[in-house]
């Protein structure tokens, strides 16, 4: 599967069916973030959200884990209930939520308690909420990397392989739960009345925890984006150090390259963000020297 293209444009077209749709006003719908999905603010407190294409079953599924974290008291983005949800249109999910108060993104110690709250619930038996991937549309997002040389989606299509097989052979770790499946920090956020609420919920699964501890880790000793006490108070609140297991470095290569290949998208649709995507490049290769590195934020 290719990905189609992504725009504004087509974006506020399917927002504007979809609400037709589901009866939902669109009226000065406002644009509040274009990258991965698109998000809108609608009158009344509403967000929507629109998937790529392809992703409809994502979008599903995330209705059915913020409804199922929801009841199970943990805090999360809540989907609005009376909509019958996701509405496809042209192949792209849409789905309603519920606006959250003023947030910033969480700290070390806020990600490590909503973390180990998730990971200490039972796993759902009311629907399945599937297997973690962590390769989901890396090949695609490879092919569709249009600013990279045929030489360097080659490279990148064998370090996929290699990352593939490395996966399959992780040693014993952790007793398998809910993941986050992305808990990086913009994804566990701090509301203006005091609660730490967990976004993003389309790559909720069933796999190791070490995978969600491994965006700390990776935050902390790839990108020096909070100090090396920040993630041992992360480590200690949470009660575990991700980087002491021995499939460590697996996890942390895979989520680099995850980040990369966003990177490698993101510069397909925006060429002015190429010189990005070279130097997360000629870091996996080796040529920028050891860790920490400066990478720059993609939309």
């Amino acid at each position: 599967m290719t990905l189609a293209p992504h725009t504004e444009a087509q974006a506020r077209t399917v927002l504007e069916a979809a609400c037709r749709i589901a009866g939902v006003d669109a009226e000065g719908a406002e644009l509040m973030r274009f990258g991965e999905n698109a998000l809108y603010r609608l009158p009344g407190g509403i967000i929507a959200r629109i998937a790529r294409v392809g992703q409809s079953a994502a979008a599903a599924r995330e209705v059915q884990v913020a409804r199922w974290l929801e009841a199970n008291h943990i805090p999360a983005v809540q989907a609005l209930p009376e909509i019958d949800q996701p509405v496809e249109v042209d192949g792209r999910g849409v789905s309603w939520w519920r606006e959250l108060p003023p947030h910033r993104h969480g700290t070390a110690l806020q990600v490590a308690a909503a973390l180990r709250r998730l990971h200490d619930l039972p796993i759902p038996t009311s629907f399945d909420i599937g297997r973690l991937d962590p390769f989901v549309r890396l090949a695609d997002r490879i092919d569709q990397a249009i600013t990279l040389s045929e030489e360097d989606r080659a490279w990148m299509h064998e370090r996929l392989t290699a990352l593939r097989a490395r996966w399959a052979s992780l040693p014993s770790g952790l007793p398998e739960a809910v993941v986050h499946g992305d808990a990086w920090i913009g994804n566990v956020v701090g509301t203006s009345d005091g609660r730490t609420i967990l976004l993003d919920l389309e790559r909720c699964s069933v796999g190791p925890p070490e995978w969600d501890l491994t965006s700390t880790a990776v935050k902390a000793h790839t990108l020096a984006g909070i100090t090396l006490e920040d993630y041992r108070q992360f480590s200690a609140a949470y009660g575990h150090d991700v980087t002491t297991w021995a499939g460590f470095d697996t996890l942390r290569d895979i989520r680099e390259f995850r980040m990369t290949c966003m990177a490698a998208q993101v510069a397909g649709e925006n060429p002015a963000r190429h010189p990005e995507i070279m130097h997360r490049l000629a870091c996996l290769r080796g040529e920028r020297g050891p860790r920490p590195w400066v990478w720059e934020a993609v939309p």
